[in-house]
């Protein structure tokens, strides 16, 4: 049996898809749905049950499982409420940090390239202490992440006893489908689909930086389906633990992520560009990308997808389609 923690949400619900596609219906999620029709991201699932976050401590006492795949956060970059973050996204971690060291169950974990903050110190997923410490997330989701991330290091340094199998995977900008119920923190093509559709303009920032033109701020964009990939190929493969990067190791830029959706649906491009609100323009990140050869050395070969093929994807079958749903 196996337990996914914010199955119901984006990367979780993909992650059920793709273990009930193979085969495993002892799937169990624990999640809150809401109002938002999370729900809907499970419709054509098969689960062994269904458990709130309230719930779980007492469901788990007694339990043998294959593994827990703790996906669930408040992942919002804007969340404000310290008190809750911490409890959702550290405390209630930490908790299943502990009952899996106890029960020897491997143990994979949604970390995020949100802990690098600004990338002034790199992108490099070194997991010691010496190399996380530095780090200075630039908002709270960041920064309860990077907790977790520093507790996993210092009991790893002090030679404490932790999981069979611990694996922390720091996503960069993962988009696809079932990202919907997300609102402003879908990714800007999901948000934008409709307005290229319509053949109204999309607006991207223009830049505000020297010798970077508009809309040629990047990111590392890295499909869904590359994402679930990883986490397979880590539950077959055990001897692997460590804190890892996942993205595809090239920067790409929000244009060349627009241009890519006109050109899948075989219109033309009508981009804009918008002056960057003055109150985020000093902190604004123009760069990001994963570096993977930790993941690579670390024996994975499942590849990533070229941005045009992950977009074409992602538009044809999911938000051109009567039902975006995985």
């Amino acid at each position: 049996m196996l337990l996914v923690t914010g199955g119901a949400g984006f990367i979780g619900s993909n992650l059920v898809a793709a273990l009930n596609d193979a085969g495993r219906t002892d799937v169990v999620v624990c999640d809150r749905l809401g109002q938002e029709g999370k729900w809907r991201n499970l419709a054509k699932r098969q689960l062994a049950d269904f458990i709130p976050p309230a719930d779980l401590a007492e469901w788990l006492k007694g339990r043998r499982l294959d593994a827990v795949l703790h996906m669930g956060a408040i992942s919002e970059t804007t969340a404000i409420d310290g008190d809750l973050v911490i409890e959702t996204n550290f405390r209630f971690s930490l908790r299943l940090l502990d009952w899996c060291t106890a029960n020897a169950t491997p143990f994979i974990y949604a970390s995020s390239a949100a802990t690098y903050g600004d990338g002034a110190q790199g992108f490099e997923d070194d997991s010691t202490l010496a190399a996380l410490k530095p780090l200075r997330p630039m908002n709270l989701y960041g920064w309860s992440k990077h907790l977790f991330d520093m507790v996993i290091a210092a009991r790893t340094e002090r030679h404490e006893k932790l999981p069979p199998q611990h694996v922390g995977l720091k996503f960069f900008n993962v988009f696809g489908p079932n990202e919907y119920h997300k609102g402003s923190m879908m990714s800007v093509l999901a948000r934008r689909f409709d307005d290229i559709k319509a053949g109204r303009p999309v607006q991207l920032f223009k830049s505000h930086r020297e010798g970077i033109a508009d809309g040629d701020q990047r990111r590392d964009f890295i499909y869904v389906d590359d994402v679930v990939r990883v986490i397979v190929w880590l539950l077959a493969t055990p001897s692997v633990s460590g804190l890892f990067n996942v993205g595809t190791g090239q920067a790409r830029s929000f244009k060349d992520l627009m241009l890519s959706a006109y050109a899948a649906l075989g219109t033309t491009a009508n981009i804009e560009y918008i002056d960057m609100p003055e109150a985020i323009r000093d902190s604004y990140q123009y760069f990001t990308q994963s570096e993977v050869d930790r993941l690579l050395a670390a024996g994975y070969n499942g590849g990533f997808t070229r941005l045009e093929d992950a977009v074409g994807h992602y538009v044809k079958g999911y938000l051109d389609a009567t039902d975006r749903f995985r």
